[in-house]
């Protein structure tokens, strides 16, 4: 049997006055976390679940895993005072989140967690090389009205291969790792919390941000396949992410920024290309 997450523990670590986290929301089994973070988006919400019936990724995509298995949280981080951040960097958010997590699960797992432009966590074991990264965790960002928005994320911590759905797809047993979940959440919003906050002073803080995220973005410097939302695709070399956090590739039409699409990664780009 798998336990089931010690929330009373997490509501003990979460929930104290300096922390920012205001509730803390756990369900046995829930339709989506981010669908019930909506339902109430208070401002510093927490929303758990051991099992998610209807959970969903980025572009619609549906995800579920045995109950007891993953970490699929979501929270109501507040955007509406900016103070030193410009509208225009409103996109760094789910960017951030992601960057958020990779640094959770490097410090708590002890996995090699890198990005996936935009927001995709990839992870290994400790000596995995880049192409043996898999995909680990997704994260879904959904607008809650101009001051608020839901931040969701999906982790694989406890499935065996058989249990995943795409090969693709690793979980953190599969990397080695035994860390706990709680373990892993409370440091992925104690870092959100910073982070956000961050973006939200801008200036130095945020460019302190991106720098930290190009360092841990494996897109950078691969030919990728990008797929436009309106279902084009566009063949380049990934050169950066730029200060509105757009992919930033050199194409046949030359060097455009992209803020939307799904990146697959086709090879490490050559030297000279």
């Amino acid at each position: 049997m798998r336990d089931s997450l010690d929330v009373r523990a997490l509501r003990e670590t979460l929930l104290t006055p300096t922390s920012h986290w205001a509730a803390l929301d756990f369900f046995d089994s829930v339709d989506s976390t981010n669908l019930e973070a909506l339902r109430r988006p208070d401002p510093w919400r927490v929303v758990l679940t051991d099992h998610q019936s209807a959970g969903r990724g980025r572009l619609a995509r549906q995800w579920e895993a045995p109950p007891c298995t993953s970490i699929a949280v979501s929270c109501v981080v507040p955007i509406g005072d900016r103070g030193g951040a410009d509208r225009s960097e409103l996109g760094w958010v789910p960017l951030l989140a992601g960057l958020a997590m990779s640094t959770a699960l490097s410090e708590v797992a002890g996995v090699r967690a890198l990005l996936k432009w935009p927001n995709d966590v990839l992870a290994g074991a400790a000596d995995d090389e880049d192409e043996r990264l898999r995909k680990v965790c997704g994260v879904l960002c959904q607008s809650a009205g101009d001051e608020l928005v839901v931040v969701g994320a999906g982790v694989n911590v406890d499935q065996e291969r058989e249990e995943l759905p795409v090969d693709t797809a690793t979980s953190l047993r599969l990397c080695g790792s035994d860390a706990p979940r709680e373990g892993i959440i409370e440091r992925y919003l104690m870092n959100l919390r910073d982070r956000t906050e961050a973006w939200r002073a801008g200036g130095p803080a945020m460019e302190g941000q991106r720098a930290d995220y190009r360092s841990r973005c494996t897109t950078v410097g691969r030919v990728v396949d990008l797929h436009q939302p309106g279902g084009a695709v566009v063949r380049g070399t990934a050169t950066g992410v730029d200060d509105q956090g757009r992919l930033v590739v050199d194409e046949p039409r030359g060097r455009r920024p992209y803020a939307a699409g799904d990146v697959v990664h086709v090879r490490a780009a050559q030297p000279g290309q």
